[in-house]
């Protein structure tokens, strides 16, 4: 049964490798599932909502979710529409890509993908702002799912991850105004709170959340690490990143999100888990890939001793 269910899209993935031009590694990303996998391997029950076509892709996915030991009983196979993905390009200002994702079976998410009794069960739910921006039927999907959540007072996890070329500012803007009040958890990074706010100051940005409706948000800052703030009168404190030899930073910032939570569920406070959820970005930033570069907890548990 699981403690912890996502909604939204996989993909597979082509890196481009920097020292070998013109090569590239297979591997598997999403942002929702790879906040699946960071949380299932560091030692939660996770459950999956999504599509996949009846390709390889889809195939070596529901694979890869099986080892990892996440609840596939709501992957929905499409024989109609293709798996998505994504290439990533490397250059001295970060990391790029390139979506081969329109018409994906994911983007046929809709309400009807969603078992209540499912979330009824869970302690956390979680999706992001890829996901709605999808399609329609999937914002309608994330919007379902954590009404629900509401309704059977299973705490709520949004991540912002707002892509320009999905959608534009203002349905963005929308779109997280409604979902923002029945937020507990929100991780949205610098770039995305600069771009759906409109302010630039890491507190102003903490309180324009708050204002909105958002009960917790952890602002990702990149290699400065994760301002948390509950919204007390308390200012925001600061859980500092891990200086590491960093080479690929794709999908780690799903690292922190799902390795986060899944110390939230095993009761650690909030300041505790996100200083866990930077140690394992941290380790997943001198991997390529998304998926792969993942630690498990025991790798994580030795980084931290480490860094005492």
């Amino acid at each position: 049964m699981p403690d912890i269910l996502s909604l939204g899209e996989a993909l597979w993935e082509m890196s481009a490798l920097a020292d070998e031009p013109g090569k590239y590694l297979l591997g598997f990303g999403g942002d929702t599932s790879n906040f699946c996998v960071a949380a299932a391997r560091q030692g939660a029950h996770v459950g999956y909502v999504s599509r996949v076509g009846s390709d390889r892709f889809g195939t070596t996915l529901r694979a890869i979710w099986d080892e990892e030991g996440i609840d596939c009983s709501q992957i929905e196979i499409d024989d109609r529409s293709p798996t998505g993905g994504y290439f990533i390009h490397h250059d001295a200002t970060g990391h790029a890509f390139n979506y081969a994702r329109t018409g994906s079976a994911a983007s046929k998410l809709s309400p009807r993908s969603i078992h209540r009794a499912e979330v009824a069960k869970a302690k956390f739910v979680h999706s992001s702002g890829i996901t709605q921006a999808i399609s329609s039927s999937a914002r309608e999907a994330v919007e379902y799912l954590f009404d629900t959540a509401r309704e059977f007072q299973v705490a709520t996890v949004f991540d912002s991850n707002y892509r320009a070329r999905l959608w534009g500012l203002p349905e963005a803007r929308s779109a997280l105004q409604w979902i923002l009040p029945r937020t507990d958890f929100f991780f949205p990074s610098l770039e995305d709170g600069v771009a759906l706010s409109g302010l630039k100051e890491p507190i102003a940005i903490i309180d324009w959340a708050h204002r909105l409706g958002a009960r917790h948000v952890l602002l990702k800052l990149g290699a400065e690490g994760v301002l948390i703030s509950d919204g007390s009168t308390l200012a925001p404190q600061q859980v500092f990143a891990f200086h590491v030899n960093a080479i690929d930073a794709t999908g780690a910032g799903d690292c922190f999100a799902g390795a986060t939570v899944a110390r939230l569920l095993a009761g650690d406070a909030l300041h505790a888990a996100a200083r866990y959820g930077c140690a394992a970005a941290a380790i997943a930033t001198t991997r390529y890939g998304a998926i792969a570069a993942i630690p498990e907890a025991g790798e994580v548990q030795t980084f931290l001793q480490s860094r005492v």
